[in-house]
């Protein structure tokens, strides 16, 4: 069996004769793949590599590294091939002890044969090689897999890009007609039916303002006060959500309304084109690969077009808003909206099965730090996942339309330190709060 002590004997009855140590450059090639060698190498000081070369000599794979205290050369000296398995090559200066086959065992009498003596301690040396070999091999898996992720984030990111682009042309044709379409309309009814364009300026000047909340109450009041219809009770309180009704109105009120209506419905595709250029130009921006930073981005606004692009996650969720009075950063504003992306989407994930899912936003500004908390209302984070949950490739989401690679977070703490921020996380079964602070310069 193996033990520290049989390697010390085995250095100093072996490996101690000066006349038996050399001295290599870096660079320096002990052992080429295929040539001669009867020695057993011991490394004293320095370390060497072990390289397998090709049909055309030139260096392919690298198979080993050996340090201080490390032994080389182990297949051809005990398997008495003479032959060299693999190139060596000196990395750094080092200084090496060698034995040949012309050695003599020491008390064999005692410890056996040259080859009995040394056995457990190679078959120590080789078991550490195969760890190492295995450790060299996860490692590698490990990079192959950053490197596809890479790869698979920056096509995605061009084609988010380009179908970016292609959606700014539609959106830049439907909103420009809008525009027209609204004056026509507008010119139409001043000439030919002056006594309602007050009523389809005001839907257009206006659109809806009350929540649906107020609405339904406020149409109750109105069927009572007024006698009107369900329906017809509804669309007044949409266009006179508070106040008395103005006599116009009640005069042909059908009319009034329908008008209303339509000027309401230009006012919100106005607003809808208006949104999804926002959108569009937000996915441009996170589609890209320009993360120059330059000197007065907006925090706040990296905020709202973070919001503006994760719409369709929000739906359902109550989104409280508090932003602080901050000055401007030097960013990218792309690398922020990133950020925030990757966070408030894992908070709408982790909020799906609340009932009342509200994510609450707050920045502030302090001693030179710009310091932003979002919070939701989501399921505690365990701390076992708390630990991991910034790890490259970890995550919690395996299945449907929620799968994830497990970097989203990771890229958000990378982006964080880049900018010597923190980022900290907090779990409660009532909150759980990302806390991050971004240095103003």
């Amino acid at each position: 069996m193996y033990q520290p002590k049989t390697l010390q004997r085995i250095i100093d009855i072996y490996f101690t004769n000066p006349e038996r140590v050399i001295s290599v450059k870096a660079g320096t090639q002990v052992l080429r793949q295929d040539g001669f060698n009867d020695r057993l190498y011991w490394v004293k000081h320095g370390e060497l590599c072990g390289y397998l070369q090709n049909d055309n000599n030139s260096l392919t794979a690298r198979i080993f590294r050996v340090r201080q205290g490390m032994f080389f050369g182990v297949h051809s000296f005990f398997s008495r091939t003479l032959v060299a398995s693999t190139t060596v090559i000196a990395e750094t200066d080092s200084e090496l002890a060698w034995i040949d086959l012309d050695t003599q065992a020491v008390e064999p009498e005692v410890y056996g044969s040259l080859s009995e003596q040394f056995m457990p301690v190679m078959m120590h040396e080789l078991a550490q090689r195969q760890v190492l070999a295995g450790m060299q091999a996860f490692e590698k898996e490990k990079a192959l897999q950053k490197l596809y992720a890479a790869e698979q984030m920056t096509t995605l990111g061009q084609l988010a890009a380009g179908i970016a682009h292609e959606l700014n042309n539609a959106v830049g044709v439907l909103s420009s007609k809008t525009e027209g379409l609204q004056g026509a309309i507008c010119r139409f009814l001043q000439e030919s039916k002056p006594e309602v364009s007050h009523f389809l300026e005001l839907g257009i000047d206006h659109g809806q303002q009350a929540p649906s909340a107020q609405v339904r109450k406020r149409a109750r009041e109105l069927q009572e006060m007024y006698g009107l219809g369900r329906e017809q009770a509804r669309q007044l309180a949409r266009a006179q959500p508070q106040g008395e009704i103005p006599a116009s109105w009640l005069a042909n009120l059908d009319e009034a309304l329908q008008y209303w209506d339509l000027g309401r419905d230009l006012h919100d595709m106005r607003l809808a084109s208006k949104h999804a250029t926002c959108i569009v130009r937000s996915v441009k921006q996170l589609g890209g690969t320009d993360n120059v930073r330059q000197p007065d981005i907006d925090l706040n606004d990296t905020i709202n077009k973070s919001l503006s692009l994760l719409q369709s996650n929000l739906r359902r969720v109550n989104v409280v808003l508090r932003p602080g009075e901050l000055p401007l950063m030097s960013a990218s504003s792309t690398e922020l909206v990133q950020i925030w992306v990757n966070i408030i989407k894992n908070a709408c994930d982790a909020m799906e099965e609340t009932p009342e899912p509200q994510l609450e936003i707050t920045t502030r500004h302090s001693k030179n730090r710009l310091l932003v908390t979002i919070s939701n209302n989501g399921p505690m984070i365990d701390e076992a996942t708390r630990r991991k949950i910034f790890q490259p490739n970890f995550t919690t989401k395996k299945g449907g339309l929620s799968f994830g690679l497990g970097l989203g977070l990771a890229i958000v703490q990378r982006i964080v330190h880049s900018y010597g921020g923190t980022i900290a996380l907090k779990s409660d079964p009532e909150t759980t709060r990302f806390r991050i602070k971004l240095p103003i310069t």
